[in-house]
């Protein structure tokens, strides 16, 4: 079952994430976020994150989830967040034109081809103004088409609001 869970900032859908996986026994859990080192605010939420997680989860801290993902595809894995994920990619590509389309291409290869359980985070973009800066609309141009792209190749979607799931792409009846 591959899972995408779409929410904005601070809404629980890292949280909500956690949960639903929590019944796994040994999970990988995937940190894309960059690292802490100069910004006590951000360090205070990666700690967070970390101080959530059990014991039994291995944490990974890359950007390099296609890779991880094609090289254990029977490991059930939460990667949290595609936000991380594509700044890294567009810092490798740039922001001034650079593609990401073939960094795009590997990861839903990678997620359609996935075999245990996963579960993406990503922030959703679409619910608040055009931005005013052309990098801001460029993330926001390339997130929304990644989500949409990930949504096709997942079997859930569900929006994080509040801490609650709304079921955008249920596979079956939910009680």
């Amino acid at each position: 079952m591959r899972t995408l869970v779409l929410g904005g900032i601070r809404s629980g859908k890292s949280r909500w994430a956690e949960e639903i996986m929590a019944g796994e026994s040994s999970l990988r859990y995937v940190a894309t976020g960059a690292p802490a080192d100069s910004d006590p605010a951000w360090a205070q939420r990666v700690a967070a994150h970390r101080d959530r997680r059990p014991a039994s989860w291995s944490s990974i801290e890359t950007t390099n989830v296609a890779a991880l993902l094609h090289a254990g595809p029977h490991t059930a894995t939460l990667v949290d967040d595609l936000g991380g994920w594509l700044t890294a990619a567009l810092d490798r590509r740039g922001w001034d034109g650079g593609s990401v389309a073939a960094d795009v291409d590997e990861l839903v290869d990678a997620v359609d081809g996935f075999c245990a359980p996963l579960v993406l985070v990503s922030p959703e973009v679409g619910l608040t103004v055009v931005a005013a800066t052309a990098s801001a609309r460029r993330f926001t141009d390339e997130l929304g088409t990644l989500n949409q792209r990930l949504a096709q190749c997942c079997e859930q979607v569900v929006l994080v609001v509040a801490g609650l799931p709304i079921w955008v792409k249920p596979t079956k009846a939910l009680n």
